[in-house]
């Protein structure tokens, strides 16, 4: 075989050779290979549960989570069921301060505290100096209208703040001397010598002398079962510690004037005042001033029991 024909046998092969190298190389690239699946194919299981060719099986779906069927989806949160963050921010509590008058002390300062509190309308007893029940609950009123820890117990904050709405009380404050009921006309039975003037009408007893009243208290009278007795009587008998023996009652500066009738200091109603009564007694609530005037009266001055 010449030179010139074996030449061109291997072009031809070669050429062939080529033009199917080419071939195989795009069908591959089209993955039209009879071998190789569809292109689209590629990222899908060829059965159901089998993870996608080429995947680790520890790497992490990039598909939504269904926020509805996810076992791992919270609760929902109950308006009513308290939590820990705090709702606002928190007020520090008062707290009382030691107690510098309490229920059941008595003295000057006790004087002093019930005369205040009556000046801006909180006591509305005698003031006696004691310390009980309705001391209390005026204190314990005054306590929750100024916002402080209601105790009934008076410490510097409740004293403090009770002086600066007051003023210092007077002699007559201290001593109940000032009056709440009018008194009525004199009875003319009234106006000649010494009298202890009675007058139901308006709950009141004057110490006259000569026609000139020297002294003003007010008056409680026996209720309808004892009432006290009209008219015009002489005192006969004075005790200044009595105690009843009927009643077993304390009637501090007693002045009796008809049978078991007297007039004295009565506790009751220094403490509850016309909401009680006596049993037929002349009940007066002011102890400095009945003490006074059981020192004036003598036995055989004159007593008028009279409607105004």
């Amino acid at each position: 075989m010449s030179f010139a024909r074996r030449f061109t046998i291997v072009t031809v092969v070669a050429a062939l050779l080529c033009a199917l190298a080419y071939g195989v190389g795009w069908a591959s690239q089209a993955g039209s290979l009879p071998w190789q699946g569809p292109v689209d194919d590629a990222s899908t299981p060829a059965q159901a549960g089998e993870d996608p060719p080429g995947v680790p099986e520890d790497l992490p779906t990039t598909e939504p989570v269904d926020e509805a069927t996810d076992d791992r989806s919270e609760e929902p949160s109950n308006p009513d069921q308290p939590t820990d963050e705090p709702e606002g921010p928190t007020v520090p509590e008062l707290t009382p301060g030691p107690a510098l008058i309490a229920p059941g002390d008595s003295g000057d300062e006790v004087h002093e505290l019930q005369a205040r509190l009556a000046q801006i309308d909180w006591f509305n007893a005698d003031v006696t100096g004691y310390y009980g029940d309705v001391t209390t609950e005026a204190v314990r009123g005054f306590q929750a209208k100024r916002e402080i820890p209601v105790t009934g117990e008076v410490d510097r904050r409740t004293l403090d703040r009770l002086h600066s709405m007051t003023n210092e009380p007077t002699p007559a404050e201290l001593t109940n001397q000032t009056t709440t009921n009018a008194p009525g006309a004199l009875d003319p039975r009234c106006l000649d010598g010494r009298v202890i003037c009675v007058d139901k009408t308006s709950n009141t007893l004057r110490w006259v002398v000569d026609g000139e009243v020297l002294k003003t208290m007010d008056a409680r009278f026996g209720g309808s079962a004892t009432p006290t007795r009209e008219g015009e009587f002489s005192v006969f008998q004075k005790s200044r510690d009595h105690v009843s023996s009927l009643y077993d009652t304390s009637m501090p500066f007693a002045m009796f004037f008809s049978n078991g009738q007297a007039v004295h200091y009565s506790p009751d109603f220094a403490s509850v005042g016309y909401d009680g009564a006596s049993h037929g007694c002349v009940n007066t609530r002011d102890y400095d001033g009945v003490a006074w005037l059981y020192d004036q009266v003598q036995i055989g001055d004159t007593v008028v029991v009279y409607w105004s």
